[in-house]
Protein backbone atom coordinates (compact mmCIF):
# COMPACT_ATOMS: atom_id res chain seq x y z
CA UNK A 1 0.00 0.00 0.00
CA UNK A 2 2.96 2.29 0.42
CA UNK A 3 3.52 5.15 2.79
CA UNK A 4 0.61 6.69 4.68
CA UNK A 5 -0.30 10.24 3.71
CA UNK A 6 0.79 12.87 6.20
CA UNK A 7 0.05 16.53 6.23
CA UNK A 8 -2.64 19.05 7.04
CA UNK A 9 -5.23 17.77 4.52
CA UNK A 10 -4.56 14.02 4.87
CA UNK A 11 -7.54 13.24 7.18
CA UNK A 12 -10.01 12.28 4.45
CA UNK A 13 -7.53 10.01 2.72
CA UNK A 14 -6.57 8.35 6.05
CA UNK A 15 -10.19 7.64 7.01
CA UNK A 16 -10.87 6.07 3.60
CA UNK A 17 -7.74 3.95 3.99
CA UNK A 18 -8.94 2.78 7.44
CA UNK A 19 -12.39 1.86 6.05
CA UNK A 20 -10.83 -0.23 3.27
CA UNK A 21 -8.45 -1.95 5.69
CA UNK A 22 -11.21 -2.90 8.15
CA UNK A 23 -13.00 -5.01 5.53
CA UNK A 24 -9.89 -7.18 5.23
CA UNK A 25 -10.32 -8.27 8.86
CA UNK A 26 -12.51 -11.41 9.02
CA UNK A 27 -13.67 -10.70 12.58
CA UNK A 28 -14.83 -7.19 11.63
CA UNK A 29 -16.73 -8.58 8.63
CA UNK A 30 -18.46 -11.28 10.70
CA UNK A 31 -19.48 -8.78 13.37
CA UNK A 32 -20.63 -6.03 10.99
CA UNK A 33 -22.69 -8.29 8.71
CA UNK A 34 -24.14 -10.26 11.70
CA UNK A 35 -22.92 -13.54 10.16
CA UNK A 36 -22.75 -15.38 13.53
CA UNK A 37 -26.46 -14.87 14.24
CA UNK A 38 -27.46 -15.64 10.64
CA UNK A 39 -25.58 -18.96 10.50
CA UNK A 40 -26.28 -19.99 14.11
CA UNK A 41 -29.14 -22.53 14.44
CA UNK A 42 -29.90 -21.15 17.94
CA UNK A 43 -30.18 -17.64 16.42
CA UNK A 44 -27.92 -16.00 18.98
CA UNK A 45 -29.53 -17.46 22.12
CA UNK A 46 -27.50 -19.51 24.61
CA UNK A 47 -29.92 -22.43 24.93
CA UNK A 48 -32.76 -23.92 22.88
CA UNK A 49 -35.49 -26.54 23.20
CA UNK A 50 -35.81 -29.37 20.73
CA UNK A 51 -37.21 -32.84 20.10
CA UNK A 52 -34.99 -35.92 19.83
CA UNK A 53 -35.28 -37.48 16.36
CA UNK A 54 -32.76 -40.30 16.74
CA UNK A 55 -29.81 -41.52 18.79
CA UNK A 56 -26.42 -41.57 17.10
CA UNK A 57 -22.93 -42.84 17.77
CA UNK A 58 -20.14 -40.71 16.38
CA UNK A 59 -16.63 -42.05 15.95
CA UNK A 60 -13.96 -39.98 17.74
CA UNK A 61 -11.28 -38.22 15.71
CA UNK A 62 -7.68 -39.44 15.59
CA UNK A 63 -5.67 -40.31 17.67
CA UNK A 64 -8.57 -41.30 19.96
CA UNK A 65 -10.93 -44.18 19.35
CA UNK A 66 -14.38 -44.89 20.69
CA UNK A 67 -17.99 -44.20 19.91
CA UNK A 68 -19.28 -40.91 21.33
CA UNK A 69 -22.99 -40.96 22.15
CA UNK A 70 -25.07 -38.16 20.67
CA UNK A 71 -28.60 -37.38 19.50
CA UNK A 72 -30.12 -35.66 16.48
CA UNK A 73 -32.34 -32.82 17.71
CA UNK A 74 -34.94 -30.77 15.82
CA UNK A 75 -35.23 -27.29 17.31
CA UNK A 76 -38.75 -26.12 18.14
CA UNK A 77 -38.10 -22.42 17.43
CA UNK A 78 -37.11 -22.79 13.76
CA UNK A 79 -37.23 -26.49 12.79
CA UNK A 80 -33.47 -26.76 12.17
CA UNK A 81 -31.72 -30.04 12.95
CA UNK A 82 -28.48 -30.25 14.96
CA UNK A 83 -26.40 -33.01 16.54
CA UNK A 84 -26.01 -32.76 20.31
CA UNK A 85 -23.56 -34.64 22.53
CA UNK A 86 -24.78 -36.65 25.55
CA UNK A 87 -22.21 -35.99 28.30
CA UNK A 88 -21.44 -38.59 30.94
CA UNK A 89 -21.61 -42.33 31.39
CA UNK A 90 -25.02 -43.92 30.73
CA UNK A 91 -26.66 -40.70 29.53
CA UNK A 92 -27.84 -42.40 26.34
CA UNK A 93 -30.11 -44.72 28.37
CA UNK A 94 -31.91 -41.71 29.87
CA UNK A 95 -32.83 -40.12 26.54
CA UNK A 96 -35.45 -41.65 24.24
CA UNK A 97 -36.77 -40.63 20.84
CA UNK A 98 -39.40 -37.82 20.91
CA UNK A 99 -38.14 -36.57 24.29
CA UNK A 100 -37.96 -32.82 24.77
CA UNK A 101 -34.39 -31.70 25.45
CA UNK A 102 -32.63 -28.40 26.08
CA UNK A 103 -29.27 -27.94 24.36
CA UNK A 104 -26.48 -25.43 24.89
CA UNK A 105 -23.11 -24.63 23.30
CA UNK A 106 -20.43 -27.25 24.03
CA UNK A 107 -17.76 -24.56 24.45
CA UNK A 108 -15.28 -25.33 21.68
CA UNK A 109 -12.93 -22.69 20.29
CA UNK A 110 -14.74 -19.92 18.34
CA UNK A 111 -18.08 -21.72 18.53
CA UNK A 112 -16.72 -24.83 16.81
CA UNK A 113 -16.77 -28.45 17.98
CA UNK A 114 -14.79 -29.47 21.05
CA UNK A 115 -12.11 -32.11 21.50
CA UNK A 116 -12.45 -35.30 19.47
CA UNK A 117 -16.12 -34.77 18.52
CA UNK A 118 -16.31 -34.15 14.78
CA UNK A 119 -19.04 -31.67 13.84
CA UNK A 120 -20.86 -31.62 17.16
CA UNK A 121 -21.23 -28.10 18.59
CA UNK A 122 -24.02 -28.63 21.14
CA UNK A 123 -24.66 -30.70 24.26
CA UNK A 124 -27.81 -31.84 26.05
CA UNK A 125 -28.33 -30.37 29.53
CA UNK A 126 -32.00 -31.21 30.29
CA UNK A 127 -34.37 -34.01 29.34
CA UNK A 128 -38.13 -33.42 29.81
CA UNK A 129 -37.35 -30.48 32.15
CA UNK A 130 -35.13 -32.68 34.36
CA UNK A 131 -31.40 -32.00 34.63
CA UNK A 132 -29.37 -34.68 32.84
CA UNK A 133 -26.76 -34.48 35.61
CA UNK A 134 -29.39 -35.14 38.31
CA UNK A 135 -30.88 -38.01 36.27
CA UNK A 136 -27.45 -39.63 35.94
CA UNK A 137 -26.80 -39.26 39.67
CA UNK A 138 -30.16 -40.85 40.46
CA UNK A 139 -31.41 -37.79 42.37
CA UNK A 140 -34.59 -37.50 40.26
CA UNK A 141 -36.65 -39.93 38.20
CA UNK A 142 -37.30 -39.32 34.53
CA UNK A 143 -40.55 -37.50 33.85
CA UNK A 144 -42.89 -39.04 31.28
CA UNK A 145 -44.20 -36.67 28.67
Amino acid sequence: MGKKPSGLNAGNKLSKRRAVSLWKNKYYVRKTLNLKVKSDPLEGSSQAKGLVLEKLQVEAKQPNSGMRKSVRVQLIKNGKQVSAFLPGDGATKLVDEHDEVIIECIGGPMGKSKGDLPGIRWQVIKVNDQSLQALRAGKVDKARK
